[in-house]
């Protein structure tokens, strides 16, 4: 380990001039070597089954994580998996060779798993057969307990005194071989988790939210993978800039035959043409390929060999009867920025609980967003129950997904502001105060 014990800049005071400057940044010992050095990649069966028995043996909790090739393939499934365990060591695990890899989550029955921001890698792991009995997030654990930065290399200096490389966190990860130098970087990711899971707990418990990060731990564990979005090619960048439905007609025919020749040729579908030229295309709804191609703003790897494609995408647009509608029907609020000219009292309920709620957090030392999603505010605020009181508030959370600490800390809060609300202000500030929450 002694890549992890260098002595950090003595901190005594000295004498002359080096004394004199202000604030002079100190230099962290950084992690530059795994402890057990670069481990091998497992991408043959015998050798994750070696994985498998070295982690079942080991004890403690386990640090996971996993690497992904964001913006490079389709879809966001892992191409490496880094597991640490005591006794077991660090093992990285390619699971392209594999159907998947359930016999590591029979390694772990009953382990705890520890991961940075674990929302962003559970449903990756979800995918190969993973998934943990028990859970611990440093990313979610930093944030309740109030750190300013929480990315893991920031965690990982603020907490432990290591500076943490970061420089190939948006490599292409599908790249076969992987380069030494990832690998390396790769295992130092789960080097040092058990021991900054250790440091947060101990935050956390001094500072009496244990239990609170316990439950929202839980919560993410038994929360599963979001269910495939409805029109998702609604969520395309600069839709909003669309009024008419044929060119709606023409983004949506385009973005499908985008998404399925992605799939094929298992590549990042921005890689082919990226929204901006989806929606370029549509706003122009041209009739040749001359014309396609001449279009500002289309352009993209695949916009002049796949031109002809995209170009009927369009023409079939043309010809559809059944357009899609502007907007589709859903029950969220609208946006609060109008709230003051739609209903008065519920922008004047949502004026008044927003900056107590805000002012609550800051007081728990944490994020807002932490202690209560801002769309639950806002659709309790727009939509209250028909008696409000302390029940009936700590209810509605409830039914929203709100934890019980969630809602023992803000019901009362919301509560006393929806039963008294403050005066609305003047039209044009009612509406800037609102819009704030959008």
């Amino acid at each position: 380990m002694s890549s992890h014990t260098s002595e950090q800049t003595d901190s005594t005071e000295a004498s002359g001039p080096a004394a004199t400057e202000a604030d002079a940044p100190i230099e962290l010992p950084l992690l530059t070597e795994p402890r057990d050095g670069v481990p091998l990649v497992v991408d043959t069966p015998a050798g994750l089954e070696r994985a498998a028995a070295a982690l079942a043996a080991g004890t403690g909790p386990a640090a996971v994580d996993a690497e992904r090739a964001s913006g490079f393939r389709y879809g966001q499934r892992a191409f490496l998996v880094q597991i640490r365990r005591e006794g077991a060591g660090t093992w990285l695990i390619d699971p392209e060779p594999f159907d998947d890899l359930r016999i590591i989550d029979d390694a772990l029955d009953g382990v705890e798993w520890i991961l940075h921001a674990a929302s962003q890698d559970l449903p990756c792991l979800s995918e190969l057969g993973m998934w943990p009995d028990h859970l611990f997030d440093t990313e979610l654990a930093a944030r309740l307990a109030g750190l300013p930065r929480v990315g893991l290399a920031a965690v990982i200096e603020s907490q432990l005194g290591f500076s943490l490389a970061k420089e190939h966190s948006a490599a292409d990860w599908s790249k076969r071989p992987l380069p030494e130098p990832w690998l390396r970087y790769a295992a130092l990711d789960v080097e040092v988790l058990t021991e900054l899971r250790d440091r947060l707990a101990e935050v956390l418990e001094r500072d009496g939210k244990l239990s609170i990060a316990e439950q929202e731990f839980e919560h993410i564990r038994q929360t599963p993978p979001a269910e495939p979005r409805v029109d998702p090619w609604r969520r395309t960048s600069g839709l909003h800039q669309l009024r008419d439905r044929r060119q709606l007609a023409a983004v949506r025919q385009m973005w499908l035959e985008r998404e399925d020749l992605a799939r094929r040729r298992d590549v990042a579908p921005g890689r082919l043409i990226p929204d901006s030229a989806i929606i370029a295309a549509a706003k122009a709804m041209p009739a040749t390929v001359p014309q396609l191609l001449g279009t500002k703003g289309f352009h993209g790897r695949a916009a002049q060999k796949e031109a002809p494609r995209w170009l009927k995408c369009i023409s079939d647009a043309r010809k559809l009867t059944d357009l899609p509608p502007l907007h589709i029907s859903t029950n969220a609020p609208p946006p609060p920025r109008i709230w003051a000219e739609k209903d008065p009292e519920a922008a004047a309920r949502l004026l008044t609980a927003r900056p107590r709620v805000a002012a609550r957090a800051e007081s728990l030392g944490m994020p807002v967003e932490n202690l209560l999603t801002p769309d639950y505010l806002r659709r309790i605020a727009w939509r209250p129950p028909a008696e409000v009181s302390l029940e009936s508030v700590s209810a509605a959370l409830a039914e929203l997904g709100a934890r019980p600490w969630q809602i023992e800390e803000i019901a009362a809060v919301i509560t006393v502001a929806f039963l008294d609300p403050d005066p609305l202000p003047d039209k044009g500030r009612a509406q800037q105060q609102a819009a704030a929450t959008d």
